[in-house]
């Protein structure tokens, strides 16, 4: 059944109460100090919802979010307001509450999806690509394209703590360990390494110099290796943080450069390149392929012929399979692959224009965004019967609230 949403968040002051211990072995006659807990706070059942199976959808043409129910399988309320949604993103802060919303605009709004409302708002820059949390949920970071650089901002009250120019646009900001993000520069072939541990407001650099040509977009590979995709030249970059000076290993640098490439319609996302067993899986840039790349070695392992330009190449949660969608004309599609065989298993064809996938975090559904159609359509990954869709506003990018605990999103 639906639960009701909240339509307030509930500011609750807890008195404090005591509970006698007891600890074994303790002798008779010694006094155990009584440990303060809170009382229980008298909410009415209706106003209590947890937040674990929350989500987030982007409806980019209206400049609004859905809250959705990831358990009921159904769409809470609606957030206005959120300016240009065309290229956004989102992270959550660590409790799961709020989401923080990059804008193609520079818009930066953090929003309350337990009250379903903007808690607060900035146009930080004229034209930003994403944004990062730190792993402390204190600092979020935002990349841009206008005026470029990185600015970073208080995660509770949206204040400005540091702007840190790179000399032109920026693309791929991930958060790593240890109060850090990680950003490439398109016109610099650069990777620079923002470490605000010590001091937010002026974080040290390290600067990894010939990355390649025109980093386009990047991620972070568990907690310790950086991937930047390369739209100047064929291959990719992979830098190990953990080094004590981190350079740029590139890889895959022959890839399609014997085959004509087709017209990019839609570049392909870094947060698509998997891994899955002991390879890599990974969109190819021009190419009806998804790549295979062994994990120790980067070189490449293999190819699978699929229906379209792949756009993500995403691992159901277990590693098992793959899902890919695709860039126009074939965006009507998505195929499954076997990560073991490597081979097409299941081709479905959920609406019009699917931008994106969204696995429940222990993998049982995925939900895909129909943008042409204006739905949500969610699978079971094992038998792949379409379980129910949700009506939204031209809909891409879905998040679920897991995400606030993982490194690199």
């Amino acid at each position: 059944m639906t639960r009701p949403l909240a339509a307030l968040a509930v500011a609750l002051t807890l008195p404090l109460g005591a509970v006698a211990q007891t600890v074994p072995g303790t002798p008779a006659g010694v006094e155990v100090p009584a440990v303060p807990v809170p009382a229980p706070p008298s909410v009415p059942p209706e106003l209590l919802r947890a937040t674990g199976d929350l989500g987030v959808v982007i409806e980019r043409a209206t400049g609004s979010v859905l809250v959705v129910d990831r358990s009921d399988r159904a769409a809470l309320c609606r957030v206005e307001g959120l300016g240009d949604l065309s290229h956004a993103s989102l992270t959550f802060s660590p409790d799961e509450r709020y989401a923080y919303v990059f804008g193609r605009d520079g818009g930066l709004s953090k929003v309350d999806i337990l009250a379903c409302a903007i808690e607060a708002r900035i146009i930080q820059a004229g034209n930003a690509i994403g944004g990062a949390i730190s792993d402390d949920g204190r600092l979020v970071a935002v990349s841009n394209y206008e005026p470029g650089g990185v600015r970073v901002f208080d995660a509770e009250t949206l204040a400005s703590v540091a702007d840190i120019p790179m000399g032109g646009k920026t693309v791929g900001l991930a958060d790593a360990p240890g109060s850090r993000f990680v950003v490439a520069g398109w016109d610099s072939g650069e990777v620079w390494v923002l470490d605000h541990s010590d001091d937010p407001a002026n974080p040290e650099i390290t600067r990894i110099e010939d990355v390649g040509a025109n980093p386009y977009d990047a991620l972070m590979a568990g907690s310790r290796t950086y991937i930047v995709g390369l739209f100047g030249e064929k291959g990719l970059s992979a830098i190990d943080l953990w080094a004590d000076e981190p350079l740029a290993e590139r890889f895959l640098p022959d890839y399609g450069k014997n085959e004509p490439d087709l017209p990019v319609y839609k570049m392909p996302h870094l947060q698509g390149f998997t891994l899955t067993g002991e390879s890599w899986a990974l969109p190819a840039v021009g190419l009806h392929q998804v790549l295979w790349v062994d994990a120790a070695t980067r070189e490449e392992a293999g190819r699978t012929e699929v229906a379209g330009q792949p756009v993500f190449v995403v691992a159901r949660p277990d590693g098992r399979e793959l899902w890919v969608n695709f860039a126009p004309p074939d965006n009507g599609k998505v195929q499954v692959i076997d990560a073991v065989t490597h081979e097409v298993i299941e081709t479905l064809e959920p609406g019009a224009g699917v931008l994106h996938m969204e696995f429940a975090p222990r993998g049982r559904e995925v939900w895909l965004s129909a943008r042409d159609d204006n739905k949500v359509v969610i699978y079971d990954t094992r038998t792949y019967e379409k379980l129910g869709e949700i009506g939204a506003q031209a809909p891409s990018g879905i998040f679920f609230t897991h995400r606030a605990h993982r490194s690199g999103l």
